[in-house]
Formats: C-alpha cells, structure tokens, sequence
C-alpha cells in the first residue's frame, strides 16, 4: 500500500474528488483532468456525493464541496471547544472569583454551553442548556458585534446595546454590562474564534454589582480575554 492511498480503492476515489474540489468548482470534465479517474467513475462517485451533501452544484452545474463536510468540522469543533472549557473556565473562575460561563449564538438566543460555578457567596448561576436572550448582556454583545452590519442592525434594533457599543466592543476586543440581563448583575465577555478566525462563542464572567462594580472589564477584561485566546489557539491546531 503506497503512502498515497489506503488501499480501499473507491475510498480513495472519493478522497480525491473532494480534495480536487477544495480548491473551487469543477465540471466532469475537470475533475476527470485532475484526478485522473475515468469519467464513468468520476461521475458515479461525484453524484453518490452529492447524494449525501457532500458535494453539491453551483448555478452552472459545476461540483462543489457541499454542506456536510461543514457540518461535520463545526460538530468536530464543538466537541473540541467543549472538551477545553472545562478547565478553562475553572481556572477563570479560581483567577476572578466569579463564576464563568461559555456561550454559544442559537438563532435569536444564546445557549449556556459551559460553566464553572463559583464555589461559594453571593453568584450569579447559569445551568448548562440555558437559553439566554441575544438583546441584553456582554455574551450577546460579543456574539452580536463581528457579524455584518445587516445583522448588527437588525439585532440592536431591540437591543438594550447600541451599534455603537458593538463597535467599541470591537475596537478593544471585549465587553461589559451592568444590569442588562438582570438587575443587579454585571458581567464581562470576550470572543472566542475558530480556525477560521470566525466568533463562535463568547468566554464570559458574571456575578453581582456590588462585588463587580459598574466598570467590571476595568479589572477582569484581561483574564477574560487570555482565556477566550487560549480557547481560540486551541481550535486553531491541527
């Protein structure tokens, strides 16, 4: 068995027609010039893919890579963030003494993925699977403020945030807030990215305003923002 192929040959076909496509759109006819299959192959397994979405077909009929290898690598990398949170959050939570949580962006809600509670006193708890609003908090700010402007104005348009706050967000790579959520809680989030350099979640501490204070990132922005990094370096490793 040569280094190139593992041996199960149409395996090995399929391999190759995908990774032909990473590169763009190609006809039959390209494919068959780049992998060097015969054409009957070529077409059998392409259409096969395209069965199951792992190939697809642009507006001139050309293959495409199709949506389930996405789907795939984001699941891949969902587990991968989830399997580094934990410590992560635990060792946010011992520097802060507040408790940490990790947010995803589901529709018009974000999702408490992770936690790590602080140990004792006065808290503000989160349980995992928690749907929390995408119109108030420093979470939402994060998940809200890289996306285009089109989504950026549709999503502050009853928001308890403003674009502006969104681009200061930007600007220093984290935000805060004071009672937007909840009265009385104030929290401080920052943007974790995946190998793309996309934000797919928000790192974030929370707990009370009198303990916190109402500048909150003015003492945990930076372990805040340490933590998000360390998660991002993580996703972004082979």
């Amino acid at each position: 068995m040569s280094r190139k192929n593992s041996g199960v040959g149409v395996l090995d076909k399929a391999a190759a027609i995908l990774n032909t496509l990473e590169a763009g759109p190609h006809s039959l006819a390209e494919l068959v010039a780049a992998t060097g299959i015969a054409r009957p192959t070529a077409h059998r397994l392409a259409v096969a893919l395209e069965f199951h979405r792992y190939v697809a077909r642009d507006l001139s009929g050309r293959f495409v890579l199709g949506p389930r290898a996405s789907e795939l690598g984001a699941a891949a990398g969902e587990d991968r963030l989830l399997a580094a949170a934990a410590p992560a959050l635990a060792a946010l939570r011992d520097a802060t003494g507040e408790s940490a949580q990790l947010y995803k962006r589901q529709g018009d809600q974000r999702i408490c993925v992770a936690v790590a509670e602080r140990l004792s006193g006065l808290r503000d708890s989160v349980p995992v699977g928690a749907a929390l609003t995408m119109q108030a908090g420093s979470a939402a700010q994060i998940l809200l403020a890289w996306e285009d402007s089109e989504k950026i104005h549709r999503g502050v348009a009853n928001a308890r945030f403003t674009a502006a706050q969104l681009a200061a967000d930007r600007r220093r790579g984290w935000a805060q807030s004071v009672g937007e959520r909840e009265a009385g809680v104030t929290s401080v989030s920052a943007p974790v990215r995946g190998p793309n350099g996309k934000v797919i979640a928000a790192v974030s501490i929370s707990g009370p305003i009198e303990r916190l204070g109402r500048q909150p990132g003015r003492v945990h922005a930076a372990a805040v923002v340490a933590t998000a990094a360390r998660l991002s370096e993580y996703l972004a490793r082979e």
